[in-house]
């Protein structure tokens, strides 16, 4: 009813109009008639010009007519429904026009954004190109990261704080995060395209701690972070890498925790290691998809595993207790994917974990976990990840307090008493895309250590870390990003630690951070 309302309108301004043109070509004419000798002809022209009008004239007066009987009969319908019904119609209109309007405006401003965040990295791609001894093409990637930080309380590391320590706080900045990368493609082999790709940052441990050889307080030291190489099928991958675990396939978002990821040694199993996998999707019903994942892994040891004695000491080559053992860690992950989106869509996961252990201390363990993971869409742009775990000497993983084990030496002073730490924890992050530039997070992560187990091997001058049975973590952040590769970010941490004996250490940190990619 509203659409003809208004098209009988458009159809009398149109006569007005005409009507208006006619009478201006009257005056028009007129004028040239008293000032030409030619009067026959301008009488000509201006009868056609008006014949011409008057059929303009016909034809929207026939226009409007019809229109004013649709009308009609659309009001004769209504009255036939009852008032009830019309201001129902209306209403469900006006809904719905309201709705249309809004999608509407979302999908233009979602489409906008893409457009110019694609046409920046086209643009970028044209910029320059790599090229390798192979002839295949190589792209150098990279994150120059600046972080300021602000801690209330003593923390582990200052600039990518884990833990709270007993102590001042402090407030400094670095540049330290900053990553490296290389990725390249290379020939095709057995039907399968072949790749590869590294990273590396400037957050490696000093190997000296003469204060000449490290006068310069920016001196840092190169660090691999990742690598990968491998082949890929259409559904099926084989590959090698230096990587997180499989079962641990998610990692919270944090622009200000890259050295150390977000919610490191606070539920998130992080470490990365040596690994060869098999992995391979499946096609199911309904547009649904699965994937099986299976490796073969070489887990470092804990920070705190004892390493005064064995193999390679005297050089400095230190072996691991699990390459003492001399049998490999496997790990492996299956994950089921119920949206039709396929491998892009939500997940849910579960994977395992064994690994025999020999340590230089003489005593033989296993170390093992069970874990759940996941990562939901949600409607409004919600996104739910979590991540869920419980083992037996998870140190080495980045869990269990920095330990795989507790140890302490006998009283007679010729041997130690050991025991693998049980383990329980995990982490869960609620994300909220605002936009293709905007997105806020909060996640909350926590291990905990089995405190019985820990007790017996309380040592009260090893310190907080050594004697560390829960570590907890809260944290939000707000990422901007104006163009493609460039980023803002805002975080808040509370990390809460507590030793297995006395009293427990809490600090609040303020980051901030500015990064651009290339």
């Amino acid at each position: 009813m509203k659409m003809l309302t208004f098209e009988s309108r458009k159809a009398t301004e149109i006569a007005r109009g005409v009507c208006l043109r006619a009478t201006g070509i009257l005056l028009l004419f007129c004028g040239h008639l008293y000032a030409q000798d030619d009067l026959q002809e301008k009488i000509q022209t201006l009868t056609d010009a008006m014949t011409r009008t008057q059929a303009q004239v016909e034809e929207s007066q026939r226009e409007l007519n019809e229109m004013r009987a649709q009308l009609a009969a659309l009001k004769q319908q209504l009255a036939h429904q009852g008032p009830d019904a019309t201001q129902k119609q209306s209403t469900q209109d006006a809904s719905n026009a309201a709705s249309n309007a809004a999608h509407l405006n979302s999908a233009i401003d979602e489409l906008r954004e893409q457009q110019a965040m694609q046409a920046s990295q086209i643009a970028t791609h044209e910029q320059a190109k790599v090229e390798s001894d192979s002839k295949y093409p190589v792209k150098i990637t990279g994150l120059i990261l600046l972080n300021g930080f602000v801690n209330t309380h003593a923390v582990d590391i200052p600039a990518t704080p884990t833990v709270s320590i007993p102590g001042n706080g402090n407030t400094g900045a670095s540049i330290r995060q900053t990553v490296l990368g290389i990725e390249a493609h290379g020939p095709h082999l057995f039907g399968a395209r072949s790749y590869a790709d590294l990273s590396v940052d400037f957050n490696g441990m000093r190997q000296s701690s003469s204060a000449t050889t490290y006068y310069n307080s920016n001196t840092t030291l190169l660090r691999l972070r990742t690598a990968h190489a491998g082949l890929a099928w259409d559904q099926t991958q084989a590959y090698f890498a230096l990587d997180r675990p499989i079962f641990s396939p998610d990692t919270p978002t944090s622009l200000t925790a890259v050295a150390v990821p977000a919610l490191a040694w606070s539920g998130n199993l992080w470490t990365w290691n040596p690994e060869v996998a098999l992995r391979h999707d499946f096609r199911l019903d309904g547009g649904r998809n699965a994937q099986l994942e299976a490796a073969v892994v070489d887990v470092a040891d804990a920070p705190l595993t004892p390493q005064s004695t064995g193999a390679g000491a005297a050089t400095g080559a230190l072996v691991s207790s699990g390459e003492a053992s001399r049998t490999p860690g496997v790990e492996a992950h299956a994950a089921f994917f119920p949206s039709r989106l396929g491998l892009s869509g939500s997940r849910f996961g579960a994977g395992g974990y064994f690994l025999r252990h020999q340590t230089t201390l003489g005593h033989r363990f296993d170390s093992w976990a069970a874990t759940l993971d996941m990562k939901l869409y949600l409607p409004a742009r919600l996104e739910l990840t979590g991540s869920a775990y419980r083992g037996l000497g998870l140190g080495g993983l980045g869990a269990g307090g920095y330990k795989d084990f507790a140890s302490i030496a006998d009283s007679d002073g010729d041997g130690y008493y050991v025991r693998p730490l049980d383990d329980v924890g995990g982490w869960m992050q609620l994300k909220e895309k605002w936009s293709q530039r905007l997105e806020t997070n909060a996640a909350f992560g926590t291990d905990n250590l089995f405190a019985s187990q820990m007790r017996p091997y309380y040592v009260p001058s090893a310190g907080i870390i050594a004697n560390l049975v829960r570590n907890q973590t809260y944290t939000g952040n707000i990422i901007y990003s104006p163009s493609s590769y460039i980023m803002f970010s805002l975080e808040y941490r509370r990390i809460e630690s507590r030793p297995v004996e006395g009293l427990s250490s809490g600090s609040n940190v303020i980051m901030l951070g500015a990064g651009y990619k290339f």
